[in-house]
């Protein structure tokens, strides 16, 4: 049976949960997106939910944010990832990608659920990590400039993290 979790934001406008397979905050992300909207230590963490299961109180507190992504020629281009936010107190809620419909990827610092610790991380988009970020990267960790091949799921199931 799925996890079910429950966060909330700063201010206590918003609340929610969704069921989650893969409760386990592993992967940190150092892409400027995510350590400006949602990473105060240079890195935000993603977990992911199932989007069937979303329930929100203070929906009418929820802001929505699709950043801008630049690629390497200069050129922006708006990301389809809609990030969610509180308006009253800014906490970076979720982010729904419409390319994966049936997730959500709530960020493990909304989660007032008590989360599993992880026995190891993947620190992702590392190319793009703040000057003064020094990444604490542990003996059985994985680094990635970019994204990995392995998906959150399959991350879980491998580790036999996965909860059906």
């Amino acid at each position: 049976m799925p996890v079910t979790l429950k966060g909330s934001c700063r201010c206590g406008r918003v609340s929610f949960t969704a069921d989650s397979h893969t409760p386990v905050p592993y992967q940190l992300c150092y892409c400027s997106i995510c350590r400006k909207t949602a990473g105060g230590g240079g890195f935000a963490i993603n977990i992911m939910a199932d989007s069937a299961t979303l329930t929100i109180e203070g929906e009418d507190s929820i802001g929505l944010f699709h950043a801008e992504i630049r690629d390497e020629a200069g050129r922006c281009a708006r990301s389809r990832g809609e990030r969610r936010f509180c308006k009253g107190c800014g906490t970076a809620l979720w982010v729904y990608d419409p390319a994966w419909p049936e997730l959500i990827h709530p960020f493990a610092s909304a989660i007032d659920s008590d989360l599993p610790m992880a026995a190891e991380k993947t620190h992702i988009l590392l190319r793009f990590k703040a000057s003064w970020v020094e990444p604490v990267v542990g003996p059985r960790d994985r680094s990635f400039d970019g994204y990995p091949e392995e998906s959150i799921e399959d991350w879980h199931r491998r580790r036999g993290l996965w909860i059906d």
